[in-house]
């Protein structure tokens, strides 16, 4: 079964230097229907404008993944970590125990737009962690590379859940199919382009639930750009 979350459908905030798209319930944006999928609790579209971002806040019992779509964003965190995300890569801050972080645009003429994903932890009480890593596009072109998994399987990063977060970028008439095990389900989003799911039509924004299904079906129809979510 496929249930499908409409872009438009979603929360929004939107603060001047922040434009937020919420497909789950999020800050001041509250639906009952829409609280999670499985272990998956928040995946906010965002775009800050130039010099503007996150100041420092905490976080705990998260596992809290960023992946920039276009632009880039500096992080800091009470770790000591520092760093700058581009295109291309997944950062992935285990909240754990407690941490505090600040996100911003370095950049000063160009927004940075990018997605991020909060997964609830498999307990709580871990060490705090932090992880970057760089997956070269050109490697994801046409097939699903996987990027988080549980067990950090082919140099993914580490996610303390039992998920496997898999990115792909296609060309029109691409095609890949993905066979989920028994018991799991999916979650996939759209990045950019468009792109048919067991030929149900899914443009950038839009996300979809997979439920009690054995295989994902994908074809781009246009150049597309996606997350495929394998959940418990």
């Amino acid at each position: 079964m496929l249930s499908i979350r409409r872009s438009d459908e979603r929360g929004k905030s939107n603060w001047g230097w922040l434009d937020s798209h919420h497909t789950f319930s999020f800050s001041g944006y509250s639906d009952p229907a829409h609280m999670g999928f499985s272990s998956l609790r928040v995946i906010n579209e965002d775009r800050v404008t130039s010099g503007q971002g996150f100041g420092t806040h905490p976080h705990r019992d998260m596992e809290i993944l960023s992946y920039v779509i276009e632009g880039s964003m500096r992080h800091k965190d009470s770790m000591g970590t520092g760093s700058v995300i581009v295109p291309g890569e997944l950062q992935l801050l285990s909240a754990g125990t407690g941490i505090t972080h600040s996100e911003f645009n370095p950049s000063a003429t160009d927004s940075v737009h990018f997605l991020q994903v909060w997964i609830l932890p498999e307990k709580q009480g871990l060490r705090p962690g932090y992880q970057q890593r760089a997956f070269p596009m050109d490697e994801q072109r046409g097939k699903l590379v996987l990027i988080a998994s549980q067990d950090g399987r082919d140099d993914s990063l580490t996610v303390h859940q039992d998920v496997s977060l898999y990115a792909g970028r296609f060309d029109e008439g691409q095609a890949v199919s993905h066979a989920f095990g028994a018991q799991r389900n999916g979650w996939l989003q759209a990045v950019r382009g468009s792109v048919l799911a067991n030929g149900e039509a899914l443009r950038a924004g839009d996300g979809a639930a997979l439920t009690d299904g054995k295989t994902l079906e994908l074809r781009a129809t246009g150049d597309a750009e996606v997350l495929l979510f394998d959940l418990n």
